[in-house]
Parts: C-alpha cells; sequence; structure tokens
C-alpha cells in the first residue's frame, strides 16, 4: 500500500473509491453508515426551540428500496477490501441497523456479536411518545461464515475492564465537551460525531499495531484520530469536503503514543512455551539451586532434568507444589519463588526473562 493511500482522506463516492482499493487490503473496517432516519420534520423541545437533529442530504432516501440497494453496494466494496483474517464494525440505530445486517448475512459475513453501545447521557425523548433512544447497536463480523483466524485481543479487553470479562453492553457517553469538533459559530460540525472512547474499545478489541483499519464514512474523523493514537493506520472515505477539513485539522493534532504502549497485552495461548528445564539448561537455574514457597518455609532442589525435590517428593515444579500444599493442582510458576537481594521472586520473572531473550 503507497504512502499516496494510507493515512489519508480521499474525498467522492465511498462505493468507488473501494473499488479502486486493493482487495484485501483493510485489516479491520469500521463503518457508521447513514441511518435513513426518514424524519417528518423538525423535532422540537418543550419550549419549542429546535433539535439539532440529522437532517442533513446524505441521510436522505427516496425509500426503503433505495437504502437496501446502497447498503449492498458499500457493504460489497467494503467486504471486497477487507482481508481474509479481518473483521468489519457497522454501527447504527433501530432505523437501520437490522436492514443492515440482514443484508450483511446475505452477503456472506459472518455474525460474532452485536455490541450494544449504551449511552450514559442520550437526548431525551421531548415528545413523552416513546421510550428514550438510549443505545445504538453495533454489529461485529467476518468476512466469512468459516474464517477462523481474526484478531480478538480478549485479554487486553478484560485488563481494560478490571479483569472482568468484556461484555457485549457498553456504557460510555456520548461524545460531548471539548472533544465535539465546532465551528466558528459555535455550532457542530458533524451531527452524529461519535466518541473517541467508543473507536479505543474497537480498535484495541479487534486490532494490532500496524494493521490497517478502513472507514467508509470518515464523516468528523474519529476513527482517524484513535487509529493514529493507537499506532494502527487508517483509510479515510467522505464525500463531504467540510467533514474532511475538519476532519484532517483534528488528525494533525494528534500525538501517538509510542508502539510499547499500544501494543495489547498478549493472551496466555499466545505466548511462547518455556518448560522449567529451559531454566535449567540456560543455566538461568542449576541443579542443586533452591526454590521455595511463597513465604519461605517449604524448600525444594532444582535438578538437572527439570524436575525438583522436596523431601522424599520428585517431579515437576506444578506436581509438587500441588503435593505441598495438599491441593489437587498448583501453577508452580507463581507458587515456587527464588531468593535474590531484595527478597523471594516468583520463577515467573525467570519464565518472562527467557521469553524476552527469545523474542530478541
Amino acid at each position: 500500500m503507497t504512502d499516496d493511500i494510507v493515512n489519508k482522506i480521499h474525498l467522492g463516492d465511498c462505493i468507488e473509491i473501494m473499488k479502486s482499493l486493493p482487495k484485501g487490503c483493510a485489516d479491520m473496517i469500521f463503518a457508521d453508515p447513514p441511518y435513513n432516519l426518514q424524519l417528518g420534520g423538525d423535532l422540537t423541545r418543550p419550549d419549542n426551540s429546535k433539535v439539532d437533529a440529522v437532517d442533513d442530504d446524505w441521510d436522505k432516501f427516496a425509500d426503503f428500496a433505495t437504502y437496501d440497494k446502497f447498503t449492498r453496494e458499500w457493504l460489497g466494496a467494503a467486504r471486497d477490501c477487507l482481508s481474509d483474517t479481518g473483521t468489519i464494525w457497522v454501527i447504527g440505530s433501530y432505523h437501520n441497523i437490522f436492514r443492515v445486517g440482514a443484508i450483511m448475512q446475505d452477503l456472506g459475513f459472518w455474525i460474532l456479536n452485536d455490541v450494544v453501545w449504551r449511552k450514559t447521557n442520550p437526548m431525551p425523548n421531548f415528545k413523552g411518545t416513546r421510550f428514550t433512544n438510549a443505545h445504538e447497536t453495533m454489529i461485529w463480523a467476518t468476512k466469512t461464515p468459516n474464517q477462523k483466524k481474526y484478531t480478538f485481543n480478549y485479554d487486553a479487553l478484560k485488563v481494560l475492564n478490571d479483569d472482568l470479562q468484556m461484555r457485549s453492553d457498553w456504557s460510555i457517553p456520548i461524545c460531548n465537551g471539548g472533544e465535539r469538533l465546532k465551528d466558528i459559530t459555535g455550532k457542530k460540525v458533524h451531527p452524529t460525531q461519535k466518541p473517541e472512547a467508543l473507536l479505543h474499545r474497537v480498535i484495541t478489541a479487534a486490532t494490532k499495531p500496524n494493521d490497517l483499519i478502513l472507514d467508509p464514512f470518515f464523516g468528523s474523523g474519529t476513527t482517524g484520530a484513535v487509529a493514529k493514537a493507537l499506532g494502527r493506520n487508517w483509510i479515510g472515505l467522505e464525500r463531504d469536503e467540510g467533514y474532511a477539513l475538519a476532519a484532517n485539522q483534528r488528525i494533525a493534532n494528534v500525538v501517538p503514543a509510542s508502539l510499547e504502549d499500544v501494543t495489547p497485552l498478549k493472551s496466555k495461548k499466545e505466548e511462547v512455551r518455556v518448560p522449567f528445564g529451559s531454566l535449567v539448561e540456560q543455566g538461568i537455574l542449576r541443579a542443586g539451586d533452591a526454590i521455595y514457597s511463597p513465604k519461605g518455609e517449604v524448600a525444594a532442589r532444582v535438578r538437572s532434568d527439570g524436575s525438583i525435590m522436596c523431601g522424599d517428593k520428585i517431579g515437576s515444579i506444578h506436581r509438587i507444589g500441588a503435593a505441598v500444599q495438599s491441593s489437587p493442582a498448583c501453577n508452580g510458576w507463581t507458587y515456587w519463588h527464588y531468593r535474590t537481594d531484595n527478597g523471594l521472586v516468583p520463577i515467573d520473572f525467570l519464565r518472562h526473562q527467557m521469553r524476552q531473550k527469545m523474542a530478541a
């Protein structure tokens, strides 16, 4: 991919531009398509002041058939741009997301989750004739039903959620305050600007540093701003020059974090397997060295084959750790410690050092 394509906003029709992009170029697509609200007149507050709603030309379609045709065309072009290991996120409201989801399935996408963005500060329903619209829905999907490989940073999302498995309902405020782009008159630059926190979570969940994220409805540039901050590449497609200008100015002010700080936490499955015996082979621990229980009251001796001896018991660090505790199982890496000038340290620290050495 050339520099004149990546990390740029491309003005024009998103369908035609996507058709011109290399097939399979995108590692992730985030799409915030027109809602097709079909508003029947102005929305007003109880004091008769007008609500700044979505009434732009880009959200106006003659009928559902026209909207569905548009949806099939842009989703088809997007699918061609998506890599065979990539995923797509599409966000929408009740006005359009069900039609979009059905068309995605018709085109061969495989839905992994629907994620509910619960707005903690939604706009009230001023007429009092319906429930307050307090959420939007995101569909997360793979390119094909049999796609086995795709990025999902499960452990990173778990850490982000205070060590609890991330659920499919996300409570995040709508975009407001200093994050909201406004023109010189104080008017919102874009009526449906998404909060950076929402894109932060999406991008953290489904991409790696230097991945390429495609946004076919770039708008105010939230995807590009967060992608740059998190060390990802991006391509934005936008037909409105005013939106593109504001997005470019916004993204230019973003300072990306270091690669080390934006690399998602790896899962245990992804880490290189290091047997305890490798520490002995490499001389990190030697035959005859002592290792200890967390408080130091139990000691075992390291043997040359990677087993350990504690009293008359010989076996792996896990088996002997379980035996001395009369427990059915034990993680020997965290139970056994070695002595340093600063006290006892888990032998898992030595495994971490070994992994770093292997990766160098």
